[in-house]
């Protein structure tokens, strides 16, 4: 029985999808045509969304929970393989994923050639980062804004390859995107073979400016990797447009996509040098699919990829993103001039979208973050490492201003307390 058969049979065997017309039928110009801000629309956004009751939910950034139409097509594709077993994995599985794959390089914009499926950003980063042809001796740059698995890596291949690092710091407000690019370019040596960048601080939300740090890297020979874990279906950029010669992302974080998913682009002349993680039959160098060897896994999330595209076509990635960008301005400017509060997330719309990050100076972040989800019953998550002392704040499309009255209320209440 192939998918389709199986589709027509599902209501016999009770797996019928998960089906919302009102979303499958929608044609882009119907979505351009929805308010951007529109409180019906996103109340019935909302409604697409399985909430727990027991607390608001602002801790968005580690990720998204699934919208209930991509939830139930997963449930679907779960039936599927598991009816389907070992023939599904010796004689679909492969041609699945490349057709997931594929929707989500022509959702990107990229060649299929350049780009793999894998888990999550740091599997992705990390094959670079260890696959990486060292010499010792070779100078590598990154943040200790950075994440901690990546820096991790890091230290481990300068330990075992006899490299040589910098760590540098990103201020908070930078007075401007100059001042970030020459704070990697201050620490560029004649050995500097790579840098690592955020295109967005997971900690703090700042996008910096990706485009200008490679257009600099490149300059003296450095190649770029960009961690955008928090970027994809998070805000509108093309990866054409940055010039990174390596660029990895989480699809279950903004995109919405099943937990388990993640991407990775290599810029072709770089391909046929890097080492894979695992070894693979493919042979070719230049053929991206010899990085790319994963093992047993479980297939069903990989097919929800063109799902979670699906549905973030129906909300339109620029209404999406600037519903994002009018939440975060919306608490921001709730707590505006507050005293003891700590705004330590740029406010322009061009540095940050979603996720925020907010202090207190008359108590710590753990602190900060036990009482919110305590005494108010709000979830979010506490920072405090390099310049970020607070919390993490981070709505999505299913979150209320009626939610958000209520963190400013509290807030309010605790740096005075």
């Amino acid at each position: 029985m192939d998918k389709r058969s199986f589709l027509k049979k599902a209501p016999i065997l009770g797996v019928l999808p998960f089906f919302y017309p009102e979303i499958a039928d929608l044609s882009a110009g119907d979505i351009e045509s929805q308010p951007s801000t529109g409180q019906d629309f996103w109340e019935e956004v909302r409604g697409q969304y399985a909430l727990t009751s027991d607390f608001i939910n602002l801790e968005s950034g580690y990720y998204n929970i699934v919208p209930s139409p991509t939830l139930e097509k997963l449930k679907t594709h779960m039936t599927y393989v598991n009816m389907r077993g070992a023939h599904y994995m010796r004689t679909e599985q492969e041609k699945d994923r490349k057709t997931s794959a594929r929707a989500l390089s022509d959702f990107l914009g990229v060649d299929t050639r350049t780009a793999i499926l894998t888990r999550n950003t740091t599997e992705s980063l990390d094959l670079v980062i260890s696959g990486y042809p060292w010499q010792a001796g070779d100078h590598v740059i990154y943040a200790e804004q950075d994440y901690g698995a990546m820096q991790a890596m890091f230290k481990q291949v300068v330990s075992r390859h006899g490299l040589r690092q910098d760590i540098v710091s990103i201020p908070n407000h930078p007075k401007d995107d100059d001042e970030i690019v020459g704070i990697y370019e201050s620490k560029i040596t004649p050995q500097t073979k790579m840098l690592m960048v955020c295109h967005m601080i997971n900690t703090t939300g700042q996008i910096l400016p990706i485009e200008k740090i490679c257009a600099m890297a490149h300059k003296y020979g450095v190649e770029v990797l960009v961690d955008g874990a928090h970027c994809i279906g998070h805000f509108d950029f093309k990866i054409s447009e940055l010039g990174c010669d390596y660029y990895g992302s989480s699809l279950h974080k903004w995109l919405a996509a099943p937990l388990g998913n993640g991407w990775l682009y290599i810029d072709p002349k770089h391909i046929a040098k890097l080492w894979p993680l695992l070894g693979d039959d493919e042979r070719d160098p230049a053929n991206i699919l010899r990085l790319n060897h994963l093992g047993t896994h479980p297939v069903y999330n990989t097919l929800g990829i063109k799902d979670a595209i699906d549905y973030l076509q129906y909300l339109g990635l620029s209404r999406k993103e600037e519903r994002l960008r009018y939440l975060r301005l919306y608490w921001m400017e709730g707590l505006k001039d507050m005293p003891n509060v700590v705004f330590n997330t740029p406010w322009a719309s061009e540095r940050a979208c979603a996720i925020g990050n907010v202090g207190l100076k008359n108590m710590t972040p753990a602190v900060m973050a036990q009482r919110l989800m305590d005494e108010y019953r709000i979830f979010t998550v506490a920072i405090d490492y390099a310049n970020i002392k607070g919390c993490r704040i981070t709505p999505n499309v299913f979150t209320t201003t009626a939610e958000l009255d209520r963190f400013i209320s509290a807030v309010k209440e605790l740096a005075t307390s």
